[in-house]
């Protein structure tokens, strides 16, 4: 068990430093037959990473086809008349990992799974909760919450949410054995995944999450959505323990926004305020967490290092090495059969 922070220069060195992390602990497991589960995140920050995968695997560094990909969450909500055509609305995580990884394989993964948010139509939920108000309850102390739909819910719209959405992906997780490394990224106030600020560490595996109201203004001020109109509010997602429960933990973190909760999750016991911080629990258990981080992500935890080091984190400081190439300058051509990257 261990919990190591990499301090990066900017979001290149930490895109590579992270990717060769990766691209190991694949290439050491596969080399002998075995698969490898590979848990996944979305958003800006683990785009450069995945670039770099994409062209180790297309090197033959690894086989991909012995990778089971298992992403951490999907909207629910998105616009669209229909399941398909919301999987394939530009802000999908499932549209995300065919343009920032799938696509750019030449060969695919073994399998991959996605939360299936997009089965779900958002008014439909909506009447379905206002309806049966003894089929759910909301547990979280902050804004965003988590609607926890009982087993026995008398409801189709939620009872089938439960039965056929939330249930059989960590069912799916299990099967497979657990997940060997989960590559996540963090929110500005603490979260993984949807698992939002205040929504407890519990029972639950799978999470439906009301987001929070920062989330859905986060989204819109990125450019994500337009406005609250066409910005979802509710998600799928792992929950915060179901995420640390992979044998290794890697999270990337660039910018000064991370910089807060970076720092807490370092210094404090595991605390729903800070759902990253759950990662001290994986390490008692006896499992590994890996920081990446940038220099501005990392300048809050960069105040309190000695304390830091005395809970038994490493601190490994790489940001003077040499420059790398840019990921933002790696040349590409797509192979129209393929899409790999050459």
């Amino acid at each position: 068990m261990s919990f190591k922070v990499i301090i990066t220069r900017d979001f290149d060195q930490m895109s590579e430093a992270a990717a060769e992390i990766v691209i190991r602990e694949i290439a050491e497991k596969t080399a002998g037959g075995s698969g490898f589960n590979l848990g996944l995140a979305t958003g800006n920050t683990p785009t450069g990473l995945y670039k770099h995968l994409a062209k180790a695997a297309n090197r033959g560094e690894f086989d991909a086809s012995r990778i089971v990909s298992f992403n951490l969450d999907e909207y629910v909500g998105l616009p669209g008349e229909n399941a398909q055509q919301r999987a394939l609305h530009p802000e999908s995580y499932t549209f995300f990992m065919i343009q920032e990884l799938f696509g750019l394989l030449g060969t695919r993964f073994k399998k991959t799974y996605l939360p299936a948010g997009t089965l779900i139509e958002q008014g439909e939920l909506d009447s379905a909760l206002a309806e049966n108000p003894k089929d759910w309850e909301e547990r979280g102390k902050d804004k965003g919450r988590a609607i926890v739909i009982g087993k026995d819910a008398a409801s189709p719209c939620l009872a089938g949410i439960r039965r056929e959405v939330l249930d059989p992906y960590a069912a799916a997780i299990r099967a497979a054995g657990g997940i060997d490394l989960h590559i996540i990224g963090v929110g500005g106030r603490g979260h993984v995944g949807f698992h939002e600020a205040g929504i407890p560490f519990d029972e639950e595996e799978m999470l439906l999450v009301r987001l929070d109201e920062n989330t859905i203004e986060n989204a819109i001020a990125d450019g994500h959505f337009a406005d609250r109109e066409s910005s979802p509010r509710f998600a799928i997602s792992m929950s915060g323990p179901l995420v640390y429960r992979a044998k290794k933990v890697l999270m990337v973190a660039n910018g000064p926004r991370k910089s807060e909760p970076v720092a807490h999750s370092l210094l404090a016991d595991p605390d729903p305020a800070v759902p990253i911080s759950y990662g001290w629990q994986a390490v008692r258990e006896g499992r590994d967490v890996i920081y990446v981080l940038d220099l501005p992500a990392a300048a809050g935890m960069l105040e309190k290092a000695g304390e830091i080091r005395r809970r038994g984190v490493e601190i490994e400081d790489i940001s003077s090495r040499g420059a790398l190439i840019p990921v933002s300058e790696i040349a590409f051509r797509r192979n129209p059969d393929s899409c790999r990257l050459e």
